[in-house]
């Protein structure tokens, strides 16, 4: 079956490197998620190129996901040993630092072939999970191995539903956090439209 919108996120177990540099031997993200907002994401592997420039970033942004109640978790399928060797590794000399979020090991992708995110080569492509309180994955993206994630982007998706969570209303395309959102008639769409774009704006779609 393929993995979708609205599935649990596997409860797995992994080893996983966490934040103070501890080795989880039983490792998963739904546990260590449990209560709040999880986003979990995939890249290839350790001391390449694009995959360090994605984990930096996100490292940068722990706070503001910490600030939504949300926890984030890093996976590919290098060794504990490979993680250990990269968050020892200064950024000048292709490393990572001591990130301040868990990295797990998928060593013989377990979890990536539940996922089915395995590329050609037996990497995982760069794809990304929200998952939210109840362990349901709500958001996810899966992006070819040369093509960068946006962490602003993962940063307004949990903002989203979060907002959806505790007001009820729906949010448009483009919203972010403090604009009109929309409720689920076709007069608050339209409303919406028509302060948004204009009011005789018409779509040929």
């Amino acid at each position: 079956m393929t993995f979708m919108i609205g599935h649990k996120f596997p409860s797995t177990t992994v080893n996983a490197v966490m934040a103070d540099g501890s080795i989880n031997d039983s490792f998963s993200a739904t546990e260590y998620g449990k209560g709040g907002y999880t986003v979990v994401f995939f890249y290839p592997l350790d001391f390449t190129f694009v995959c360090p420039t994605e984990i930096v970033a996100f490292d940068k942004a722990t706070k503001e996901f910490e600030n939504r109640g949300c926890k984030v978790v890093g996976a590919s399928v290098d060794s504990h040993f490979s993680h250990m060797a990269w968050r020892n590794t200064e950024l000048l000399k292709g490393g990572i630092g001591p990130v301040s979020f868990p990295l797990i090991s998928d060593l013989e992708r377990k979890l990536s072939s539940e996922l089915g995110i395995i590329a050609p080569g037996g990497v995982t492509y760069r794809a990304s999970y929200l998952i939210d309180d109840k362990g349901i994955v709500r958001h996810m993206v899966i992006n070819d191995l040369p093509l960068g994630r946006s962490v602003d982007e993962m940063l307004r998706m949990v903002d989203s539903l979060r907002f959806h969570e505790e007001n009820g209303e729906v949010c448009p395309a483009n919203w972010h956090e403090g604009e009109e959102a929309i409720q689920t008639t076709s007069e608050s769409t339209g409303n919406y439209l028509a302060k948004k774009h204009g009011a005789n704006k018409t779509s040929a779609a």
